[in-house]
């Protein structure tokens, strides 16, 4: 019979797997977070749209940043990578809804 690993252990695991690929995925490098690489949809660019306007413009300065970065072949300085505990999800919320709205608008056209 094979062993169990506690719970608490596969959860540490998992946590490390997940932050060893945050870092290899390397968009951090570049001070870009998650929410930052995601492809634009239609949903994507509606939750994009009702961002605060201070977070847009927070956003559109880490991809100007990146692409200028990435067009010199650099990366930032190790110091400002984003790190994997202090990358938010913003656009999440904004993006549920969108997705959660458009499902209701298709399920009443049914």
């Amino acid at each position: 019979m094979a062993a169990r690993v506690p719970a608490a252990a596969s959860s540490r695991l998992l946590e490390g797997i997940g932050k060893w690929y945050y870092n290899a995925a390397g968009f951090n490098k570049l001070g870009l977070m998650r929410d930052d690489t995601l492809y634009e949809d239609e949903d994507v660019k509606e939750a994009i749209r009702r961002l605060p306007e201070d977070v847009r413009n927070e956003r559109l300065f880490r991809l100007k940043r990146a692409i200028d970065l990435s067009m010199r072949h650099r990366i930032l300085p190790k110091e400002e990578w984003v790190k994997y505990e202090e990358d938010k999800q913003y656009l999440q919320p904004y993006l549920k809804e969108v997705i959660r709205e458009r499902l209701e608008k298709e399920w009443g056209k049914k």
